[in-house]
């Protein structure tokens, strides 16, 4: 397997110094105290360097919607039975979903992918059929993907990367959905950061306290069948991930090889972001981080990653809504740090 991925070893598209710091030298110039506009200076200085230009814009956006299910799942994870996955797929595609209507709010392009529910929903407009099986396996008891599964999963992340590149993209948004997805975000997450389930399983779909001390016990099975410590975190991912996961990884690596800005989601995706992360070192450097997510494990994986939200709204929704509610947020950046006149330029005087 390492062979046919040696591709996410390869390097990163290297951040553009020379337009970070032109950029940071304009901030300065603009008419208001330095620093004055605080983390909205930082989201414009921070898209020239990744985008080598003055004139920066999140515009194309491109979401990628990951939908698949999980054999843990069965374990009692989650409040919402196994079907929800296959509706809300439907329930995407026909523009009904959060993230379906934020999507067309902010103008943003969606492809959506059914890489796996467990019936097999036929064709759907609107929808990439790139089914890898009906569903993961339950981590509780088995790797949650096959060698193959896992390639394929990481390639198509990767394929949809080009597409989106081919058609202009200057900002990725990934996203997932499906039933007990939190389950083996943590699990992945609690492996690659040597954390106890305790410390982050949280409510997902809404459980209790009783349900989220029964989840935490799932994950530390997982936790006990997979994770030794000569495995490597391509394989803790292939053990403990799933479709949406793999495919996520393979997205954030490959934008990161060809200079495409990043724009994390919340606690699934964030994950995803740690295991690309720690697989190609390179990949945070193009990583912009959204919100916090409510889920109380999500602070953790921002501490390794070293990562400040820019958000905090309460939201664990997902589906890369959080991403998307930071865009109007990095288009009035850009918009002011393109047309706010410098102090030479209005004739006010500097302090």
């Amino acid at each position: 397997m390492a062979d046919s991925l040696g591709w996410i070893q390869d390097p990163c598209h290297l951040i553009d110094a020379v337009a970070t710091e032109t950029a940071q030298r304009r901030q300065d110039q603009l008419t208001k105290p330095r620093g004055s506009l605080g983390r909205l200076e930082e989201m414009a200085i921070r898209l020239c360097g990744m985008q080598g230009t003055a004139t920066p814009s999140p515009d194309p956006v491109q979401i990628l919607q990951f939908v698949s299910d999980h054999g843990v799942a069965a374990e009692g994870v989650s409040l919402y039975p196994q079907a929800v996955s296959f509706q809300m797929l439907h329930n995407i595609a026909r523009g009904g979903a959060a993230v379906s209507v934020m999507a067309e709010a902010i103008g943003a392009r969606m492809e959506i992918f059914d890489l796996g529910v467990v019936t097999d929903p036929g064709p759907i407009d609107g929808v990439r059929s790139e089914r890898l099986g009906a569903g993961s396996g339950n981590i509780a008891r088995e790797p949650a993907m096959t060698e193959a599964q896992l390639r394929a999963a990481l390639d198509l992340g990767r394929a949809a990367v080009e597409r989106a590149l081919d058609n202009g993209a200057r900002l990725l948004i990934c996203g997932e959905m499906g039933i007990g997805n939190t389950t083996p975000a943590t699990a992945l997450a609690c492996a690659l950061l040597d954390l106890e389930p305790s410390a982050l399983t949280g409510p997902g779909t809404g459980l209790d306290a009783g349900g989220v001390s029964r989840k935490a016990e799932v994950v530390a099975r997982a936790l006990a069948l997979h994770v030794t410590p000569a495995r490597t975190p391509l394989e803790l991912l292939r053990r403990l991930g799933g479709f949406d996961l793999a495919a996520s990884v393979g997205a954030f690596i490959t934008a990161a090889q060809r200079g495409l800005p990043i724009l994390v989601d919340g606690f699934i995706i964030s994950s995803a972001a740690l295991a690309a992360v720690r697989l190609n070192p390179g990949v945070r450097d193009w990583m912009l981080f959204s919100h916090s997510s409510a889920e109380p494990g999500h602070r953790h994986m921002m501490a390794a990653l070293n990562a400040d939200p820019y958000l905090d709204l309460g939201l664990r929704l997902g589906e890369a809504t959080g991403g998307e509610t930071l865009v109007p947020l990095l288009r009035l950046a850009c918009a002011v740090h393109q047309r706010m006149a410098t102090f030479a330029e209005a004739g006010v005087s500097e302090a």
